[in-house]
């Protein structure tokens, strides 16, 4: 894991925020949000894979959203910040902050992987 001056010199101050200190993108900013594309969603961090794009789909609420994580790919801790408990989402390589995961995704799953798009990067399979 690199270091914290190295974090700060890798990432933008927008990616250091959300994956180093559990920041939030503002909803509809995320570049990734409407990518439709076929591969994986890696981690901005390490690189470690976390979601395959057939998992991807639009809740509406202006983060990517995927009903399924790469299995084994992140990690989960209770965030208290607000009123309401959360599930926080993490990488399971390097423990970036990656976003919350909700019940009320669509099926398989049921789940609502909400996710930063600053804490992502996209491999493009056709590339």
């Amino acid at each position: 894991m690199p270091s914290d001056s190295e974090l700060k010199k890798k990432l933008t101050a927008e990616e250091y925020r959300v994956t180093q200190q559990c920041g939030t993108e503002p909803p509809f900013s995320g570049s990734l949000l409407h990518v439709k594309g076929t591969g994986k969603f890696v981690c901005k961090v390490c690189g470690n894979m976390l979601f395959d794009s057939k998992t991807k789909f639009d809740s509406g609420t202006g983060w990517p959203s995927f009903y399924d994580a790469i299995p084994r790919s992140v990690t989960f801790k209770t965030d208290t910040s607000i009123i309401v408990p959360r599930t926080e989402v993490l990488c399971a390589k390097c423990g970036s902050h990656l976003g919350h995961v909700f019940g009320d995704g669509p099926q398989p799953t049921g789940k609502r992987y909400c996710i930063n798009s600053v804490s992502l990067d996209f491999k493009d399979e056709k590339k």
